[in-house]
C-alpha cells in the first residue's frame, strides 16, 4: 500500500493524487522527497486501482525545484561519486514517471522551476494556472541545462530552437508564454487549475486504461524508430488492443445504445 511519508497521497475513483506539500519552501525538494517520488512512480505500476495520475503543489508553488539548503548546501561535501549518485536519484525519477503505463497529468497551481518545470514536462499533459511560471533554472547556478532529461524531453514538447533558448538561457516565463510555445496544453484561472486537472483525470480514468497505457508506451517507443518501424508497431500494438476485452466491451455497449 502506498503510503508516503514526505508528500501527500490518495487515490479516488481510480484518480491518485500526489500533492507536494511543503509550502513554506514552495515545495522544494529534499533528498528523501526525491527517493520517495521515485519510488512512488515505480510502485504505481504494480497497483491496478490506479488509473491515472495527477501530481501538484500544496500553496503558490507547484515545486521551486531542489532545496537550496538542504540539498545543494550539502552537496558540497560530496566527492564526484557522490555528486553522481544523488543526479542518478533525480533522473530516476523522472524515467520512472514517463515509465509508467498510467497517464501523468500535472496541475501547475504556481512556480514550477528547476527540478520541479522537469517533473511538470515528464507528465503527460500540463493544466497551468494563469499564475503559473515555468524555468529551466540549472544555468543560473552553474549547471547544465541538461538536467533530469529536460535536453531529451523539452524539444519533443515545444521543438529543438524554443527548447534551447530556454535550456541554455534559464529564463522564467508565464504561463500565456507556455501555452503558446505548447509547453502546457491549457491555462486556467487560478482557482480552477486543480478542478480542471480532476476532471481531465476523471475523464482519462473512465476509459480504456489497457490502451491508455499502451498508448504512452507507443509515444515513448515510436521516438527513435522509422516510419515503417512505427507502423509496424503499431499494428502489433493495436492487435493486441482488439483482443483485450475492452475493445469488445466497447462494440457491444454500442450495439445496446449505451456508454
Amino acid at each position: 500500500m502506498i503510503s508516503p511519508k514526505t508528500f501527500r497521497y490518495s487515490l479516488e475513483a481510480g484518480v491518485a493524487t500526489i500533492v507536494l506539500d511543503r509550502p513554506d519552501r514552495l515545495n522544494a525538494l529534499t533528498f528523501a522527497i526525491y527517493e520517495e517520488l521515485r519510488d512512488t512512480f515505480a510502485a504505481l505500476d504494480a497497483e491496478e486501482g490506479v488509473r491515472v495520475v495527477v501530481i501538484t503543489g500544496e500553496g503558490r508553488a507547484f515545486c521551486s525545484g531542489g532545496d537550496v539548503e538542504d540539498i545543494i548546501g550539502e552537496l558540497f561535501s560530496r566527492d564526484m561519486k557522490g555528486m553522481l549518485a544523488f543526479t542518478r536519484v533525480t533522473g530516476a525519477l523522472i524515467e520512472n514517471i514517463r515509465k509508467l503505463r498510467r497517464p501523468v497529468v500535472a496541475a501547475v497551481n504556481g512556480t514550477a522551476v528547476g527540478a520541479g518545470a522537469v517533473i511538470a514536462l515528464a507528465c503527460d499533459l500540463r493544466v497551468a494556472s494563469e499564475k503559473a511560471k515555468f524555468g529551466f533554472i540549472f544555468p543560473r547556478v552553474g549547471l547544465s541545462g541538461a538536467d533530469m532529461g529536460a535536453a531529451y524531453l523539452l524539444p519533443r514538447v515545444v521543438g529543438l530552437g524554443r527548447a534551447s533558448e530556454l535550456l541554455f538561457l534559464g529564463d522564467v516565463i508565464d504561463a500565456q508564454e507556455a501555452l503558446r510555445i505548447g509547453l502546457v496544453n491549457r491555462v486556467v484561472p487560478h482557482d480552477a487549475c486543480m478542478t480542471q486537472a480532476k476532471e481531465i483525470a476523471a475523464k482519462l480514468a473512465a476509459g480504456p486504461a489497457f490502451a491508455h497505457g499502451v498508448t504512452k508506451q507507443m509515444l515513448e517507443s515510436e521516438h527513435g524508430m522509422t516510419l515503417s518501424a512505427a507502423i509496424e508497431a503499431e499494428a502489433q500494438a493495436q492487435a493486441i488492443c482488439m483482443m483485450h476485452p475492452d475493445f469488445r466491451a466497447a462494440y457491444d455497449a454500442w450495439k445496446a445504445g449505451r456508454k
